[in-house]
Parts: structure tokens; C-alpha cells; sequence
């Protein structure tokens, strides 16, 4: 069953691993740039090399934002199914509730619940004369 905690677990867990995966792609891009500029190359080549470099770097950082945003749309494509269900099983529920209530105050009312009629024989002891009225087995 999918719950509340094992959402925030699996987001904060999916949270980091995008973080982490965000500096790799910036520690690499910046590596990058960086050992291109301090290479012994003439300045229109050195400016080419970091030209194809970003393009490359803007097209794996559009890559993985397209690769991110389709996997929230799939986790609230799923979130919104799971929420869709358990309504359903919620109306099932109250829907089953209020007709074992129904059936519950039906036979109650019909059961003659606080009707007359259920009440003492008078088989007790009446008076103070030691219950000389009942019979004796002796």
C-alpha cells in the first residue's frame, strides 16, 4: 500500500540523487571550460572548443530537465490514481457503513426494543410472612 511516509522518502531520496546528478553535470561542464581556456591553443580555437563544449553541456542539462520532468509527471500521474482510488474505496466504505447502520436501526426499531410486556411473573415473596404463600416440596 502506498503511503504518506513512503512518498516523502522516495521524493527526498529522488531529491538528492537529481542534486547529486545536477554537480556531476556542473563539476564536468566547469572541468571542462576550465582546462579548455588553460590549454595552449590559439584564442579562435580555444573560443570554438568552448562554444561546442556549452552546446554539449546545455544539451545533456536539457536532457536530464526533460528526463526530470517527465518523471514527476509520471509520480503525480500515479499520486493523482492512487488519490482517485482511495476516494472510491472511501464512498465504498461509508456507502457499506450507512446501510449496516440502516439495517442495524431497522432491526432494532422493529424488534420491539422499550416495548411492554417483559416484566416480572409475581412468583416473588409478597409481605413479611416468610413466603407462606409458595408451595412447599418437601
Amino acid at each position: 500500500m502506498y503511503s504518506r511516509s513512503d512518498s516523502n522518502n522516495y521524493s527526498d531520496s529522488s531529491n538528492v540523487g537529481s542534486k547529486v546528478l545536477l554537480g556531476i553535470l556542473a563539476g564536468a561542464a566547469t572541468g571542462a571550460i576550465l582546462g579548455i581556456l588553460f590549454a595552449p591553443d590559439r584564442g579562435m580555437e580555444t573560443r570554438r572548443k568552448i562554444g561546442e563544449g556549452s552546446k554539449e553541456v546545455a544539451n545533456n542539462l536539457k536532457e536530464k530537465f526533460s528526463e526530470f520532468v517527465d518523471s514527476v509527471a509520471d509520480k503525480y500521474e500515479t499520486a493523482k490514481e492512487s488519490a482517485s482510488d482511495l476516494i472510491e474505496q472511501g464512498k465504498q466504505k461509508a456507502s457499506s457503513l450507512a446501510s449496516n447502520l440502516k439495517s442495524d436501526v431497522s432491526s432494532a426499531t422493529g424488534s420491539g426494543i422499550g416495548s411492554t410486556g417483559a416484566g416480572s411473573t409475581g412468583t416473588g415473596s409478597t409481605g413479611g410472612n416468610g413466603g407462606a404463600n409458595r408451595p412447599s416440596f418437601q
